[in-house]
């Protein structure tokens, strides 16, 4: 008997149908024998939904009832699928995230999981029950519903296989695991067997919408074995665990996209210790994440150019942030929301020479500009203008053997 923790996505419980689906995948663990805990997220569209009903009501719709109203979702969900195993002769029941309790800290909207009280769901589930969490949410010390993120049920679920010691942790969505690329985009991706938690965290980072990169940090970091798999199949998922595990044949696993970031470059700022510092403190106090950053060599030693690239919904706050710094000066400033993020990751490309020259003779046969660079030990991303997004993607897919 195995202790495991079942997430189920938006898409996973979209209609009812879906759910009662879902509540035969649980009864199928339940019966062999396993204690389950599935943790689900929002019926597909209806977090949307609510989000443009509190913008009917205010553009600057209170955080903390922002929270109490997105939470209700999942919280639909959850009632529903243990009414669903009940009918079909589960004994399970929901519980809400003050009733476990879930204990967060940080920002509404942007918290964290700390600790949950273990004792009355485990002593429900030595009695063969299945307990239901919905995902994405918490209660505060103060007290206060709170939430984690766009795509918070992931880093529920992982929490909640840490905490319970569970055995597994199982990622339900609607593909059959994680893919070479977008699927969608280039239909002769492959999907890929076993990956290791550090690619499947820059796949995460840089774009991939398998599973939120908060999440798979936390199981790397406990080590929780983690399998992305579909709820509309019996085949095989993507398995995810330590890198040492796998063998690679490939210098690269994966080719990932965004397209929701945004490039600002502050032209004629004065070349001087300490300016970038000046630059991006106030962006980090302010909650704006940074990623990409290119200084210019200064070529009279008193002004210099400075690049960098912003999630495409900061612009406005990060434009009015640079407005108001008194510590810095420049010429002038110029900005594009209209790229795209493309990052190629794969922990062979530590032991792989040419990697980086085969991506950029790549982009180059197919006439696209790179606007900047970003690399890490097993990952290299660049931008690029919006319009060369689906032809970048082919081309390195088509060169790294992954088609």
């Amino acid at each position: 008997m195995a202790k495991k923790v079942l997430k189920f996505g938006g898409t996973s419980v979209g209609t009812i149908e879906r759910i009662l689906h879902v509540a035969k995948i649980i009864k199928k663990e339940h019966i062999a024998g396993n204690e389950v805990i599935a943790i689900v997220s929002a019926m597909s569209g209806k977090t949307n939904d609510l989000l443009e009903q509190s913008k009917a009501i205010s553009k600057n719709f209170i955080r903390r009832e922002l929270d109490v109203l997105l939470t209700s979702g999942e919280q639909v969900t959850s009632a529903l699928l243990a009414g669903a195993l009940n009918d079909i002769g589960i004994n399970s029941r929901s519980w809400l995230n003050w009733q476990v309790p879930i204990l967060t800290e940080g920002d509404h909207s942007n918290a964290r999981i700390i600790n949950m009280n273990v004792t009355r769901i485990n002593e429900f589930l030595l009695n063969k029950g299945v307990a239901i969490i919905p995902g994405f949410q918490g209660i505060s010390k103060k007290g206060d519903v709170t939430t984690i993120g766009r795509g918070g049920s992931d880093a529920t679920a992982v929490a909640v296989a840490k905490i319970f010691e569970a055995d597994s942790c199982e990622i339900y969505t609607d593909v059959d695991g994680v893919f070479s690329t977008d699927p969608n985009k280039i239909p002769v991706a492959k999907k890929i067997d076993k990956i290791s938690y550090d690619e499947m965290l820059e796949l995460s980072s840089v774009g991939a919408k398998v599973m939120q990169s908060s999440a798979v940090q936390t199981a790397m970091m406990y080590k929780i074995p983690l399998e992305v798999r579909s709820t509309f199949t019996d085949r095989q998922g993507t398995k995810i665990f330590s890198q040492e595990s796998i063998d690679y044949t490939k210098s690269v696993t994966g080719v990932a996209y965004s397209k929701d970031d945004a490039k600002i470059t502050l032209i004629g700022v004065q070349d001087k210790p300490g300016i970038a510092a000046d630059i991006f403190e106030p962006l980090s106090k302010n909650q704006v994440n940074v990623d990409m950053v290119i200084q210019n060599i200064s070529s009279d030693q008193k002004t210099t150019d400075i690049t960098f690239t912003i999630k495409r919904d900061d612009f406005l706050k990060t434009n009015e942030i640079l407005k108001n710094n008194k510590k810095i000066k420049y010429k002038k400033m110029s900005h594009n929301d209209k790229v795209s993020k493309i990052s190629i990751v794969g922990a062979g490309m530590v032991s792989t020479p040419g990697v980086t020259y085969r991506m950029f003779r790549g982009l180059a046969d197919e006439k696209i500009n790179i606007l900047a660079i970003s690399t890490s030990e097993i990952k290299l991303s660049v931008i690029i203008n919006e319009d060369d997004t689906l032809k970048a993607i082919k081309k390195l897919h088509t060169i790294f053997d992954l088609d």
